[in-house]
């Protein structure tokens, strides 16, 4: 089954106006499969750096891409060979004297940060970056089985396109067990599986939880710097959400911890061991698995570059998630599970505080209608919708 991502439009943009495009995000997220499907249209060489005789290829790297001045050339898993990052600038800037300024090199990577690191320094002015998020809710299917499938299933495309609950469930122990044994001794120090595995487990049944790493730390018997670090290499893998608390002088205390998400639910799920819907319905993390199941389907379609933040003080009130727009303008998003929207008064007073131009609560349901003076009922879909297109 071909799903249309929502980041082909961008990538394609990138490539029309920038030399070399980086297209990052967890591994088997579907970067590679959206990398041939542009790439059958731009007659591109792909090279699997994984492979040992792509590699071989690359023994003289200039050499050989100078080639191929002409043609796109799609690297993947470049985190095998950062070398090649100081390389490529010489080859770009020696295409622009040609007049071949664009194009030129699609780069997957699994690791934000590490990619970030290795081509800033060499590629600055030179690349453009796209998120790969999993798929969201405007990439499924509209109907409410499929969002709630993709909700328990998550939204890597393997987990998601399976055949049934049980053996999706499989394939997500299996992901999770080849990160912690492959994945991460690749990108970070040398972390026991296990201790990993139990952090990441907490943090699934701490889910949208201030962050407390010195709890955590005493829970598995290792320093706070420690979890620190830890969870450091977690969110550079795509894989956890540090989202930070709303810090401004308005008079008031405000939390100053970060609350902690594992960003794609149907991870969450794997964690926690919940097969089913009905499973999920009856444990205690479901409205904490909604909310960040809602946070990660906005966040991923929002077409500009701001910091999220949640809003908390120290007397109850609060805000699941703040948005500001380029031009200043506040948003305020309460995420609820249930068909009925209600609101809380920390909401209310949240709100009087922030004074935002717009506010929401995002909601089981569907139907779009106003709970307060100034404050919107709507469906995840069609908030992501209303993101996508501002």
């Amino acid at each position: 089954m071909l799903i249309q991502r929502h980041a082909a439009s961008i990538v394609q943009s990138a490539l029309n106006r920038q030399a070399a495009v980086a297209l990052i995000g967890p591994r088997q997220v579907g970067k590679t499969t959206l990398a041939r499907m542009l790439g059958e249209q731009r007659n591109a060489l792909y090279l699997d750096l994984e492979d040992q005789e792509d590699r071989a290829k690359l023994a003289s790297p200039r050499l050989y891409l100078e080639r191929f001045e002409d043609r796109l050339v799609i690297l993947d898993e470049i985190h095998r060979m950062p070398e090649l990052f100081q390389t490529l600038r010489g080859v770009i800037d020696a295409g622009r004297r040609k007049s071949k300024g664009v194009g030129r090199f699609l780069i997957l990577g699994s690791a934000s940060v590490d990619l970030l690191r290795q081509s800033g320094e060499s590629l600055a002015g030179r690349i453009a970056y796209v998120n790969l998020t999993p798929l969201t809710a405007l990439e499924v299917d509209a109907q409410r089985p499929g969002l709630e499938q993709l909700w328990l299933r998550g939204g890597f495309p393997n987990h998601y396109l399976t055949v049934d609950d049980a053996e999706s469930l499989a394939r997500r122990k299996d992901f999770i067990r080849t990160y912690l044994e492959r994945d991460v001794p690749m990108f970070g120090p040398r972390i026991p599986a296990e201790t990993l595995e139990r952090l990441w487990t907490m943090l699934a049944h701490h889910q949208g939880g201030l962050l407390n790493a010195s709890e955590l730390g005493r829970a598995l018997a290792i320093s706070t710097q420690t979890v620190t670090r830890y969870i450091d290499l977690l969110v550079d893998l795509l894989l956890v959400r540090r989202l930070p608390p709303y810090h401004a002088n308005i008079g008031k205390r405000l939390v100053k911890a970060p609350k902690v998400y594992v960003r794609d639910s149907g991870l969450l799920h794997a964690l926690l061991n919940i097969e089913t819907l009905d499973r999920l319905a009856g444990h205690p993390v479901i409205g904490a698995s909604w909310e960040g199941f809602v946070l990660e389907n906005l966040l991923a379609v929002l077409p500009w570059r701001t910091q999220p933040l949640f809003y908390r003080t120290a007397v109850g009130a609060e805000i699941d998630l703040v948005l500001e727009r380029p031009d200043g303008e506040r948003w305020a998003i309460e995420i609820k599970r249930g068909l009925a929207a209600k609101l809380e008064r920390g909401f209310h007073h949240a709100r009087q505080d922030l004074a935002p131009a717009k506010a929401f609560v995002v909601y089981s349901g569907e139907e779009r209608y106003p709970v307060a003076d100034g404050v919107e009922a709507i469906g995840v879909r069609e908030l992501a919708t209303m993101l996508a297109s501002l």
